[in-house]
């Protein structure tokens, strides 16, 4: 498999490289690269891209180049953008890392929805492959803590005690070499265990 390239267009190089970092961390195998301008994404072989994570303002002033590109883009806006893109994924550049990568994920599960190989998603594992599968109760808790339950809250649901959830924390977070809450969410949702839409 080709390693998928994905395209910053962006000219605040500090978004740049804080996207960049996410994006690395969600993608690993990606190859991301930052262009500040229009014209540098122009010079570059520009239709080779995965994904695009562009300003508002070069997508307005550009739209004629990403509308036939429009599933795999993504314009970069502040809280509250002051225009409406009809059927364009918009990421607030403003939000915590958490809902940023959430966001990330659904363009991606979108973009791929129709024709991305299960066999190519699976490979897009943060995990390294030697390492062992999570049991299926293992899989129960991660589900959950995807889904922001705390520890309690998980025990209660599968009729365990706490001690037995915090166990299976400890296990997974070994077994998968994650220990963020926003990690293991990249880790269930790339591998099939949590859709996007539903963190």
């Amino acid at each position: 498999m080709n390693k998928p390239e994905i395209a910053i267009v962006e000219p605040n190089i500090l978004t740049c490289i804080g996207l960049k970092t996410i994006l690395e961390k969600i993608i690993p195998m990606a190859t991301i690269r930052i262009f500040q301008s229009f014209s540098e994404l122009m010079d570059d072989t520009s239709d080779m891209y995965a994904h695009y994570f562009i300003s508002a303002q070069i997508y307005v002033e550009h739209n004629a180049f990403f509308l036939p590109r429009k599933r795999r883009t993504m314009v970069l806006a502040s809280e509250s953008p002051q225009f409406q893109l009809s059927g364009v994924h918009i990421l607030n550049i403003h939000q915590s890392e958490e809902k940023m990568v959430k966001d990330i994920l659904r363009l991606h599960q979108h973009a791929h929805q129709h024709g991305y190989p299960v066999k190519e998603a699976a490979k897009m594992k943060i995990a390294e492959p030697h390492q062992e599968l999570l049991s299926s109760r293992e899989i129960e808790v991660l589900v959950l803590i995807t889904k922001g339950l705390i520890n309690k809250e998980i025990a209660d649901k599968l009729n365990i005690s706490l001690s037995t959830v915090i166990t299976h924390r400890k296990n997974i977070t070994e077994k998968l070499g994650i220990k963020s809450v926003s990690g293991l969410t990249i880790y269930a949702v790339m591998n099939g265990y949590v859709e996007a839409d539903r963190i």
